[in-house]
């Protein structure tokens, strides 16, 4: 075991992962989640971050970055594992040694217990290779089950062939009612995220969900954009910000994350616009798909029958990110570790309650 990577030996490991444009159990990129840049972001905010790996003549084969938190109840931490570890799959002895070493860390790190969300599609194979590595479904992941992903592997043209009719109407009508994307610049930067802030504040009052902080953006922005791994577009009408979206670059692998919308103007469509620019840039970057990150989480049928009545939760963010032509995906979702049974249990109940 290795606990002394530098964070330039893990990212270098991470990124080296060989891209696939399909989920599957072949050992995937490195999702952006695992990378350190993450770990440091989070830090930032309360979390505290390690790192282990599995070596083979000095080079790290495999391995997992793990971040704590104290728990709320204030009983030990929980020890977190989004979109890992990164292992081979098929290797099930590699997937032991490492969940063994994440569990070790787990407990000198006081978790109750270790919430592993591994980077893996939602299949009955994925759920019978969790059980088999002692894993146990968990009340509650952190990231989005069910989102749709854009194939960015083909031609521009045939990007815009995949798309539904009206939003091919709506990138076009953006341009024809004056909407002009920009990108953030370090000259701007400071300014276009006090516009993002305002931007998002908004959308959240407009859609009754929570967002974070000023400086939680400004920081993401930062990490990710000095490394060349993230962009701030704004779509603008005579020099007025309409809207703005984050998106972030990896690996052959892109995800819009943050996204945020005024209440003016809304007519010009300026969201088709970023989108389609952002899709554009990760295509030019080289990569493979484009993660529109978190849709309702009910099947296809329910999906695809009830979208153009439903009002609640994500429905009008699934109306508008089906039209891009992504494929539907469900991940494994979370898998539970339990280091401190009693306490677990607590934890369970705790998250049982109404409004936890």
């Amino acid at each position: 075991m290795s606990r002394d990577l530098s964070t330039e030996e893990w990212d270098a490991y991470a990124e080296s992962r060989v891209p696939s444009g399909t989920p599957t159990n072949q050992s995937p990129s490195c999702h952006i989640l695992q990378t350190s840049t993450w770990a440091e972001l989070k830090c930032s905010f309360g979390w505290w971050a390690t790192r282990v790996a599995a070596r083979r003549k000095g080079q790290v084969v495999a391995g997992a970055q793990i971040l704590f938190r104290p728990l709320p109840i204030g009983i030990g931490s929980i020890a977190y594992l989004p979109k890992g570890p990164l292992v081979d799959w098929n290797d099930l002895d590699q997937c032991r040694y490492v969940l063994s070493l994440c569990e070790e860390v787990a407990r000198s790190g006081h978790a109750i217990f270790l919430k592993v969300e591994p980077d893996l599609p939602d299949t009955p194979e994925t759920a019978t290779l969790m059980e088999r590595l002692g894993l146990q479904p968990s009340q509650q992941s952190v990231q989005p089950r069910r989102t749709l992903i854009v194939d960015l592997s083909v031609s521009e043209e045939e990007l815009l062939a995949r798309m539904t009719q009206k939003t091919r109407y709506n990138i076009r009508i953006a341009k024809r009612r004056g909407v002009t994307i920009r990108v953030a610049t370090p000259e701007t930067a400071s300014v276009d995220l006090e516009t993002f802030q305002n931007l998002i504040q908004t959308t959240g009052k407009r859609g009754r969900f929570g967002v974070h902080t000023a400086k939680y953006y400004q920081r993401a922005y930062e990490l990710f954009h000095s490394k060349a791994q993230a962009d701030l577009f704004l779509a603008e009408h005579r020099g007025i910000s309409l809207a703005a979206i984050m998106v972030f670059t990896m690996s052959g692998r892109a995800w819009y994350f943050y996204g945020a919308s005024s209440n003016d103007e809304r007519h010009r469509m300026p969201t088709y616009a970023l989108q389609w620019e952002a899709m554009r840039w990760a295509k030019e970057r080289g990569c493979h798909s484009y993660d529109l990150w978190g849709v309702p989480d009910d099947d296809e049928t329910q999906l695809e029958t009830q979208f153009m009545d439903r009002r609640d939760g994500l429905w009008p963010v699934y109306r508008f990110k089906r039209g891009f032509g992504g494929r539907v995906t469900r991940s494994t979702g979370a898998w539970d570790k339990v280091c401190v049974p009693w306490a677990y249990k607590l934890y369970t109940h705790y998250l049982a309650r109404p409004g936890s």
